[in-house]
């Protein structure tokens, strides 16, 4: 069973910065994808960055400049979003995921509140 725990969410105003963390534990395969999505009320969730384990990275058009995703190759599939320049309309629920060969898991969410 894998497990995904995310942490770095939180308030911060417009213009501002946090890191998301993610560490996802148990069997995965060495190929695999992690990413955030974001989902807001009423919406579906959308993505927002991924990066393969072989450091392939796919950004929403709304984030491509401001936020960066990157992974710890010493720490097996742990990834982190960088988010800069923040803008009330980042604001969202933030889950952290893992795909692989027959395999898809989503973390329990981090709220991410932008004031303006």
């Amino acid at each position: 069973q894998v497990q995904l725990a995310e942490s770095g969410g939180g308030l911060v105003q417009a213009g501002g910065s946090l890191r998301l963390s993610c560490a996802a534990s148990g069997s995965i395969f060495s190929y695999n994808t992690m990413g955030w999505y974001r989902q807001v009320p009423g919406k579906q969730r959308e993505l927002v960055a991924t990066m393969t384990s072989v450091g392939s990275t796919n950004y929403a058009d709304s984030v491509k400049g401001r936020h960066i995703i990157s992974r710890d190759n010493a720490k097996k599939n742990t990834v982190y979003l960088q988010m800069n320049s923040l803008r009330p309309e980042d604001t969202g629920v933030y889950y952290c995921r893992v795909r692989a060969t027959r395999s898809d898991y989503w973390g329990q969410g981090t709220q991410v509140t932008v004031s303006s």
